[in-house]
């Protein structure tokens, strides 16, 4: 980027004093949600003298993949439209499905309810109130068939947001495709299956880091060899940045649990470019538009190089971050709600504008409730509308070249890099995580933000600025009713009494056996699954050898 160095500054000097001779007020300061404040006027000098176009941005779908993880971005293929959809019975959930399927979603994503999260049944003392209400209740391959009937599975790509029991959750689907006749190597898909963000962020955990760690493993050797379409861990930035995150700690701590599964399948024995190629990732897009974009930039960058230069990997579909992106739920105000879709609207922009592979974004009542069918046909419209009426999908990374938006991509790039200093000098992520580190950090964030808020340095429109104090919320409500939930409780009733009970017992006492021992528990779960084995039996089975997880106290 030829330029003359001298002239510029001088002439940058003379438009700073006059700009600043104009201004009355210069109270206000203009910073990013990572802290980072935001120079009046970027210009090629403050990208320094070393920044150099082919080394920090290149050529879409080539190293340093700055611009994109495909040479011809959305004129080759449109991102996924993939809405998280799931309440109440799966025959609930099946019915929204087919809605957004006719609607024009290109690939379903499920959102599975409290009680199945935490690995139990929904006749478990522990789910009652929670049945179905923020996602679907899923306890048995009988409801993921339910879930998925008249869907083709060997046609779609089916993302499913579960942690903890993953594994379990990935063999009642894969027992459901066998039992529809798919083969499992045309299966196409992903399992979140990310339990270190769990342990730092949402805290739907249930074993302790060690043996969750090797059902993680698991997942990845089985699918490398049975299952090579799918992604069997999507790393979660998303609930990260939900719990107080800013976008730097969310880039930070996220690749850095990427790396550390990585580390994880290298130990057992797998070849870094058997299973690289299929990790996936996940990140939230919230309202600071270009501070998203230049993240989005960065992760993208290092994860390449770390790839290359850490792990020594090869094959460049190794070096490739791909992503899922959600639009920020946390970002939704229960005041004013309408005006959420203008704030879902933004930041799918900024998801799509920064280079996402797929996308969901939230509807206007979130917070409220699960959404209504109209809501979820409003937010899918929104990305229909991105991509068929704004043109941004017609250039391949129109961002590129901007001084802001390179200047805020290595600003970004520097803060994780701190980042992952640090937690090297804790020991790696798990001990970071158990001396709760990123913990604390994402605490003192969220502090921070809910400071700037009632001070009212930063402004919510509807919240502390431009309030209604008459406001009546008008917007339909999605209800869980008794008869959804009563449906799931005598479903579960009928397939305890129709199964084998002798299988099951045989099946159960082989998985614990396994779990014991060293063997690889996916062919144990698929099995028990055909058999009629419940979620929580599987999940009661592991917690006798592993045992339940304890969080320390953080402070």
């Amino acid at each position: 980027m030829p330029h003359d160095n001298d002239n510029l500054k001088r002439e940058k000097s003379r438009w700073a004093e006059e700009t600043a001779a104009k201004a009355k007020n210069r109270l206000k300061r203009y910073m990013t949600t990572s802290g980072q404040e935001v120079p009046p006027l970027v210009t090629p000098d403050d990208l320094g003298p070393d920044w150099n176009y082919l080394d920090k941005l290149g050529f879409p779908g080539e190293p340093p993949y700055t611009r994109g993880v495909q040479r011809n971005m959305y004129r080759g293929r449109q991102w996924t439209m993939r809405m998280f959809s799931g309440h109440g019975s799966p025959e609930d959930t099946n019915e929204r499905y087919k809605f957004l399927l006719r609607k024009g979603q290109t690939g379903l994503s499920v959102a599975f309810d409290l009680p199945t999260l935490m690995g139990r049944d929904s006749d478990d003392i522990w789910s009652e109130g929670e049945v179905g209400k923020c996602g679907v209740a899923v306890c048995s391959l009988r409801d993921m068939k339910a879930l998925f009937d008249g869907i083709p599975l060997e046609k779609v790509s089916t993302s499913m947001t579960i942690n903890s029991p993953a594994a379990i959750l990935w063999a009642f689907y894969i027992a459901a495709a066998e039992d529809q006749g798919a083969r499992r190597d045309c299966l196409r898909g992903t399992i979140q299956n990310d339990i270190l963000k769990e342990y730092i962020a949402q805290k739907e955990f249930i074993f302790p880091p060690g043996p969750s760690m090797r059902l993680i493993v698991d997942t990845i050797e089985f699918g490398t060899r049975e299952l090579p379409q799918w992604n069997t861990i999507s790393i979660s930035g998303y609930h990260i940045r939900e719990a107080g995150a800013t976008a730097a700690q969310e880039l930070a701590f996220t690749l850095k649990d990427g790396m550390t599964y990585v580390e994880a399948a290298l130990e057992r024995g797998l070849g870094v470019d058997e299973f690289a190629p299929r990790l996936s990732y996940f990140f939230d897009s919230h309202l600071d538009f270009f501070e998203e974009i230049a993240k989005f930039r960065a992760a993208r960058r290092i994860w390449a190089r770390v790839m290359r230069e850490k792990y020594h990997a090869k094959d460049p579909r190794s070096w490739l971050l791909r992503f899922h992106t959600q639009t920020a739920g946390v970002s939704l105000t229960a005041q004013q709600p309408e005006n959420n879709i203008v704030r879902t609207a933004t930041e799918a922009l900024a998801a799509v504008l920064g280079g996402t592979q797929s996308l969901h974004t939230n509807s206007m009542d979130e917070t409220w409730a699960l959404p209504s069918e109209k809501a979820a046909k409003i937010a899918l419209r929104t990305q229909q509308v991105i991509a068929e009426e704004t043109g941004v999908a017609h250039p391949i990374d129109p961002l590129a070249g901007s001084y802001y938006v390179e200047w805020l991509t290595d600003r970004m790039e520097e803060q994780a890099e701190a980042y992952f200093q640090r937690i090297d000098d804790l020991g790696g992520m798990i001990p970071a995580i158990e001396a709760g580190f990123p913990q604390r950090e994402i605490s003192a964030a969220a502090y921070r933000y809910q400071q700037e808020v009632d001070r009212r340095d930063r402004l919510i429109v509807g919240v502390n600025e431009y309030v209604d104090d008459d406001e009546k919320i008008e917007i339909p409500i999605l209800k869980i009713t008794p008869e959804m939930v009563n449906r799931q409780l005598t479903n579960l009733a009928e397939l305890k009494r129709r199964r084998d009970p002798g299988k099951v017992k045989e099946l159960l006492a082989a998985l614990k056996e396994a779990a014991e021992g060293k063997e690889n528990h996916m062919p144990h779960f698929i099995a028990c699954a055909h058999a009629g084995c419940t979620l929580g039996e599987m999940v009661g089975v592991l917690k006798e050898v592993f045992t339940e997880y304890q969080e320390p106290a953080v402070f």
